[in-house]
Formats: C-alpha cells, structure tokens, sequence
C-alpha cells in the first residue's frame, strides 16, 4: 500500500504494510537509521521522534496512522548546518557513553522544551521517561538545565 510521509521537510511515498511500525519505514525503507531499535514495546524511548512537534515512539506506531502529519527525526534536528541546542548541550555536558537511546532522548528533551523552555525537575521526570541503560540521567539533566538557562557552555563563555 502506498503511503505518503512528510519527513525532516521531505516527502516521502512508501509502499508498505498500513500496520508496519513507524520505525522500521523510518529505518529500513528510508535509511534514516538516527533512529534506534530498543525494546519493540514503547517503553524505553530509543525510537522517540517528533510527530507534529510532540515526542512519539515510533516502535509500536503503525505508519498508517501517521500519514500526512510532518515527522522529525534526530536527522533533521540541525537546521542550517547548525546543530539544534539540546544536541549541542549533549556534547557540552558530555551526556552519552554509550549513545545508543541518545538520539530518542535528545528528541524527547527538545520537544519538552518546545512546550516548557524552563520545566522544573518534577516536569523533566514526568516527561523524560527513556530509558539510558548506562545511567546519564545526571548529564542529562544539567544540559536540559542549561539550554533552560539559556544557551550550552560555550555561548555562555565566549
């Protein structure tokens, strides 16, 4: 069945099951791979992108139920070269170990603060539920805190 999604600013027309998860067209049919696999029940957080600028799991997510409504995945975070401040707080406050659910993260963290560009630490724990199998949730936090406060280490230093 053919399907058409608009992803990162492109349109796209798969012909694939209505029923097949949002990730693997995402993965396998488009080659976007930024968005990882984890757990295949929507619990971990490592597919998350935005749909219509809320955070969504996409392991779980039928693409049927997604056509026409615009898909950002980490690929398209960066705009103009420049990457996106949640990305470049990542690097600042050297968050990841490993990066595997990093990319679901970062897309989780930057549609939170798309809606709440100072939320409280409760907000961030009711919001922020993937899931870091190396424990960075401390990292994690100060960078949200820091793009909350205005910008990543570097602008605040120069």
């Amino acid at each position: 069945m053919a399907i058409t999604l608009t992803v990162n600013g492109q349109t796209h027309t798969v012909d694939v099951e209505p029923d097949t998860p949002l990730l693997w067209v995402l993965r396998d049919t488009l080659g976007l791979t930024g968005t990882k696999f984890g757990c295949g029940i929507a619990a971990c957080g490592a597919c998350t992108v935005h749909l219509d600028g809320r955070a969504v799991r996409t392991c779980t997510l039928p693409v049927s139920a997604v056509e026409g409504m615009p898909i950002t995945t980490i690929e398209g975070l960066a705009q103009d070269g420049r990457l996106h401040e949640v990305q470049q707080a990542w690097i600042d406050h050297q968050v990841p170990q490993c990066g595997y659910c990093q990319s679901g993260m970062i897309m989780a963290v930057s549609a939170l603060l798309a809606r709440r560009p100072d939320p409280s630490d409760e907000q961030i724990d009711a919001t922020i539920t993937n899931i870091c199998r190396c424990g960075t949730f401390v990292r994690v936090r100060r960078a949200i805190h820091a793009v909350a406060e205005g910008g990543n280490e570097e602008e605040r230093h120069a």
